[in-house]
């Protein structure tokens, strides 16, 4: 039976070398410059280190929602482009244009944010963002021939350097997707009358670069597969070549022999059926872990997998293990690597009714990551 090393409660492992791995398969899968997401924490695996394995992986560039989160990179010594896209209202662009951070613009207001930021020795860096559909953030079509003609503008006369052109797609269907593929194809069209010539057009994220390779312009970005998980229902990591980066566990932290009958957790939603054994995990929806998983998800506990008996609390929750010989200390796997015997993180987003993506990126600051290489 594998246990923690002692003192330790809960921990995510995080295989940066998955992350490298994955990078490189998919940037020859695509055979397009890759920018590599690492907005949210890394989608909960440690902005730094992924976009360190990233950037190990081929990609060239890497992408966060928020200024604060570029400027984090910065400070953690990474020099590699930096794109943000998502802005406060009136958000000043002084600090990011500073540190060389490359911004999304989506509106006419944010491009003369962005051109007020320029010094006389530095340009500022943008990417224009066109709404094609997903009803977002976004340049409106009325008003791509004015904010096109502006950043030309701006450009000559070196407030602007417009590095890229990109947009978002929906992944409601082909036929969605290919309409919006239309609509930017149109966008690209119109900024070259106003004689842009970004370095960089960028549509397809992890969905479209694997689906739709008419989306993929030369560069692509990658946020969920490049931590190992399949933005498809109907295929696995495994089924694209990719290495699930997060295994999710704790040490069981207390063991009760029940008879039949007993209630377990809150409420009593399970009651045991027969004489078993019951294990105490030490994680809950303070941890990320959803609560609307209770009843439908499982963890691996000595080699073989087990159901979550009762309700999920908030620092805890049960697992029946029968017969099995289960000590305090033990390991609990939640979710890991299926190809190493470990859940699917998949099967906990089927309990909970939501996505993979949802399940790795809420894991809370309580739950310390540690890097570990397989």
């Amino acid at each position: 039976m594998t246990r923690l090393p002692d003192g330790t409660m809960r921990e995510a492992l995080i295989d940066t070398a998955a992350i490298t791995e994955n990078v490189r398969h998919l940037r020859r899968l695509t055979e397009s410059e890759v920018i590599a997401i690492v907005k949210a924490d890394g989608y909960g695996h440690g902005a730094v280190r992924s976009a360190i394995a990233a950037l190990a992986g081929g990609a060239t560039r890497l992408g966060v929602a928020d200024i604060s989160e570029a400027i984090a990179l910065r400070r953690a010594g990474i020099s590699a482009p930096i794109l943000a896209w998502l802005h406060a209202p009136g958000a000043s662009f002084a600090e990011a244009a500073a540190l060389g951070i490359e911004l999304g613009i989506s509106s006419f207001a944010q491009l003369q944010a962005a051109a007020s930021a320029a010094s006389a020795e530095r340009a500022v860096a943008v990417h224009l963002k066109a709404e094609t559909g997903l009803g977002r953030n976004g340049i409106p079509p009325a008003d791509l021939p004015v904010v096109f003609a502006e950043a030309a503008r701006l450009e000559r006369i070196g407030k602007l350097r417009v590095v890229g052109i990109f947009s978002h797609l929906s992944n409601t269907s082909d036929a969605d997707d290919r309409a919006a593929l239309a609509r930017f194809t149109d966008a690209l069209a119109l900024a070259a009358t106003h004689g842009l010539a970004p370095q960089l057009r960028h549509l397809a994220a992890s969905h479209a670069a694997i689906n739709l390779p008419e989306a993929r312009f030369g560069c692509v970005r990658l946020g969920v597969t490049m931590y190992g998980l399949s933005p498809f229902a109907d295929r696995t990591s495994a089924d694209l070549g990719l290495r699930p980066a997060m295994t999710l566990r704790a040490a069981v932290a207390a063991v009760r022999r029940v008879s039949a009958g007993q209630g377990v957790s809150y409420g009593y939603t399970h009651r045991a059926a027969e004489e078993t054994t019951l294990a105490l995990v030490p994680l809950g929806y303070a941890d990320g872990i959803p609560r609307a998983a209770s009843g439908g998800a499982a963890v691996r506990v000595g080699g073989a997998v087990f159901p979550i008996a009762g309700r999920i609390a908030m620092d805890q929750f049960v697992v029946d293990v029968g017969d099995l010989p289960v000590a305090v200390g033990d390991e609990a796997v939640l979710f890991g690597d299926p190809t190493l015997g470990m859940p699917a993180v998949e099967t906990w987003a089927d309990a909970a009714g939501t996505i993979n993506y949802e399940i790795v990126t809420r894991i809370g600051p309580r739950v310390p990551r540690r890097e570990v290489a397989r």
